[in-house]
């Protein structure tokens, strides 16, 4: 009777024992308020949990995008674009949060193809000029996606802010990962560049490269966001991003 009584408490102790642990850990998950993530190490260890006493499942690399579902003291619980699931050190990844504030006047579809307040006025006339070339040409008029015109915003800012001229962000990568981060999902997609001192100026150089004006005057494009920003060194920055969907 003696060695069960005994038993019993040992069984006992060990339940609390686990039932405090599960307490403790309930206490440090935390959500993170964005699902996305960016790798800032060069090189960051993915482990089967929140610590580095346990096993690496896989490795991420700088600039990588991963999925956050929540966090647990320092660490992140992740999945990575090989549907890999673990924990990374918050250290090593910057979160990304999208501008949602644009979504609170959508309509039915989440899309506007009419001049709306959200735009300034260098963005509308970009936009009435990039119709126009496309009407002209025979296409129908690109539509305003509150979603990727937040993020063209963000593109061209990200421009001034880091001072470079490039398709591929050092922050946000080439465009498609870009757009694919902020949770926007597309069909097809592109995005023109400039920098000029005027809107009709960018517009016009964008129509004398092939590149662009293929853009401009593609058929399987129908929504568009555009960002315009003031620079120094150029007068302004214009990111125009296109989607199909």
């Amino acid at each position: 009777m003696k060695k069960i009584k005994i038993f019993l408490c040992s069984l006992i102790f060990l339940v609390l024992i686990g039932i405090v642990n599960i307490s403790t850990a309930m206490t440090h998950y935390q959500t993170v308020g964005t699902p996305t993530g960016l790798v800032t190490a060069s090189a960051l260890n993915v482990r089967q949990g929140p610590g580095t006493w346990y096993k690496i499942v896989t490795t991420v690399n700088k600039n990588e995008y991963i999925r956050i579902f929540a966090k647990i003291g320092d660490w992140y619980v992740i999945q990575t674009d090989n549907d890999n699931i673990g924990a990374v050190s918050s250290e090593y990844v910057r979160l990304i949060y999208p501008n949602t504030s644009s979504n609170q006047n959508k309509g039915s579809s989440g899309t506007s193809n009419t001049t709306t307040s959200e735009l300034t006025a260098n963005e509308q006339e970009v936009f009435d000029l990039i119709n126009a070339k496309r009407v002209a040409n025979g296409l129908s008029a690109l539509k305003i996606d509150d979603e990727l015109q937040n993020v063209a915003r963000i593109k061209a800012q990200d421009m001034v802010d880091n001072n470079y001229f490039s398709h591929t962000s050092p922050i946000y990568g080439s465009p498609f990962d870009m757009i694919k981060s902020f949770g926007i999902s597309y069909k097809t997609a592109g995005e023109n560049i400039a920098g000029n001192s005027s809107n009709s100026g960018a517009v016009n150089a964008w129509m004398n490269s092939a590149g662009h004006k293929a853009n401009i005057l593609n058929s399987s494009f129908n929504y568009t966001g555009i960002g315009v920003v003031s620079s120094s060194k150029y007068g302004k920055i214009y990111v125009q991003m296109f989607m199909g969907k």
